[in-house]
């Protein structure tokens, strides 16, 4: 941030008595309570929406960050170099810890609870909000061009390090995969039913826990596509952290299931996107990214788990998959 956070605050109808950094972002105090004053790169409108979106989802009964308006009565604030800034409630708590069983499922709960809410917000629903529908589908095509693209990179050197053999010896496994689910996805037809508002960023560091209450905050990803793509997303980096335990998995699905029922569509559409080999994928990309001349002992460790993993979310996976039977 360029400006003096202290400038950019003089928009809003508040006393700021103090200012300090935090993690991308200026912790205010003020005399309406403690802000978060974030650097924002959406639109105007998006913010607007959002901050409608986020009022309506608390007077719901659910804990999120709401956004500031500035005396214009706007929830962005532009500085002198034309950056654009969002102020938002502070939140505060212990992030979801994820060895804690009871937490993530919890969290998972909060998350169900946050779709249905939102699935009853009364106002217009924006077209520039709106996914595509073959999205999903789109970006796994991509990511499989850029697999190969990775896959012909490597073949093509004539002297290889220990972190390219490794990906060269898992290609095909992997590879073949990613292309098995993505024509499954393309055989699916979307519904309406099952896009709605989406956190965007849903995982352990944007879920919070007070002594009383669950918070979600970080809605600036927020999307409108398939609801289940936030379960997805917290799934996934759960059961990578916790050894793709089917267990734990299953428990998740129930407990979403609970409080906002799936459909067959929903669950088959969770299958696909935990089917999907993103962490291959993920890896790889960094690597040709990077400087490739300087191998990072972590890409070859990262690599090396997310195989080791393969058998146990394989089993997650057969489980989850008579879940689309339901």
């Amino acid at each position: 941030m360029y400006n003096r956070p202290e400038q950019v605050l003089e928009q809003y109808e508040l006393e700021v008595k103090s200012v300090a950094k935090g993690r991308e972002s200026y912790i205010c105090d003020t005399d309406q309570g403690q802000k978060l004053l974030k650097e924002y790169r959406g639109s105007r409108e998006r913010a607007e929406f959002l901050a409608k979106m986020l009022e309506y989802l608390y007077n719901q009964g659910l804990l999120v960050e709401r956004l500031c308006c500035t005396r214009e009565g706007i929830p962005i604030a532009v500085g002198e170099d034309e950056t654009k800034y969002i102020l938002k409630d502070a939140v505060f708590g212990a992030e979801c810890d994820t060895k804690n069983r009871d937490e993530m499922v919890a969290a998972v709960q909060q998350l169900a609870r946050l779709h249905n809410a939102a699935e009853t917000y009364p106002g217009e629903i924006p077209d520039f909000v709106m996914a595509n529908q073959k999205e999903l589908l789109f970006l796994y095509e991509k990511h499989n061009r850029e697999l190969n693209k990775v896959k012909n990179y490597i073949r093509a050197k004539k002297k290889k390090n220990e972190f390219e053999m490794l990906f060269l010896g898992q290609y095909n496994r992997f590879a073949g995969k990613a292309l098995e689910v993505t024509e499954q996805l393309a055989g699916l037809e979307m519904e309406n039913g099952l896009v709605g508002f989406c956190h965007g960023d849903f995982n352990q560091h944007n879920v919070v826990f007070q002594k009383k209450q669950i918070a979600v905050v970080h809605f600036e990803g927020f999307s409108y596509q398939m609801r289940v793509s936030d379960l997805a997303n917290f799934m996934r980096k759960m059961m990578e952290k916790n050894n793709w335990n089917t267990g734990l998995g299953i428990d998740f699905v129930s407990a979403y299931d609970k409080v906002r029922k799936l459909s067959a569509k929903e669950l088959r559409y969770l299958y696909l996107y935990l089917a999907y080999p993103e962490k291959y994928w993920k890896i790889a990309n960094h690597y040709y990214n990077a400087h490739k001349a300087w191998i990072s002992g972590r890409n070859i460790e990262k690599l090396e788990r997310f195989i080791a993993q393969e058998e146990e979310r394989g089993r997650f996976l057969e489980m989850l998959f008579h879940f689309t039977a339901k």
